[in-house]
């Protein structure tokens, strides 16, 4: 924990890929390989790095397979928790994209637009004011990874043609509503799996995320 009472602090809200989980099978990356480590460690102790990531997170959609992941439910009672909070950033959508679900890009954009909402309602800063947002489109999936068929069945063709047109789909709500915007595809990319970050994209995005950070302040 960062104790420095001054901190710019950021919540980063998200799926496997800010909980850390590796391509390369269960378990997690260590602190200091996550990109949410590396991000602390690349803006130091005048900034406060808080993780809230977790595996098969959607936006605003209940799992009938697993009662605890959607987002939505929990991210207001995060935001009270945290605050104050002087940045949110979110990056989530490529469960949404799961067959069971069949939701269209434009639709999992529209359900991150409602968290907006839940910042402006209730997350403030120090001084009272509203947090400032960075939106994340997710990595593109990867169906020609050599793992992609056999670790990710809930996943088909389609998703992987919509993860592609996601990164637009988000980028107009970020515009629509003043918001930051930055797309994970253009830095990182899953590893074996298709779905879950290499580890080298870990620090690469640390870094697309770090340059907004730092812009915003």
């Amino acid at each position: 924990m960062i104790v420095n009472p001054d901190a710019f602090t950021v919540l980063c809200f998200g799926d496997s890929n800010t909980f850390g989980q590796p391509a390369e099978g269960r378990g997690r990356w260590p602190v200091d390989v996550r990109w949410t480590g590396r991000l602390q460690q690349r803006l130091g102790s005048g900034y406060a790095i808080i993780e809230e990531g977790l595996g098969g997170r959607t936006t605003d959609l209940n799992d009938p397979d697993r009662d605890d992941r959607n987002g939505r439910t929990y991210f207001q009672p995060c935001l009270r928790s945290h605050s104050p909070l002087d940045m949110v950033v979110i990056m989530l959508g490529n469960n949404d994209l799961k067959t069971k679900f069949g939701r269209q890009p434009d639709a999992v954009a529209a359900a991150l637009e409602g968290y907006l909402g839940n910042i402006e309602r209730t997350a403030w800063t120090r001084n009272g004011a509203v947090p400032a947002v960075l939106l994340v489109s997710p990595i593109h999936l990867d169906a020609s990874q050599p793992n992609f068929a056999e670790q990710n069945s809930e996943y088909d063709v389609d998703s992987v043609c919509k993860s592609r047109e996601l990164g637009d789909a988000i980028r107009r709500v970020a515009v629509r509503r003043g918001v930051l915007f930055a797309d994970a595809a253009t830095v990182a990319r899953p590893g074996i799996d298709g779905v879950h970050l290499s580890r080298d994209s870990h620090e690469s995005l640390s870094l697309l995320v770090a340059e907004k950070i730092e812009d915003c302040r």
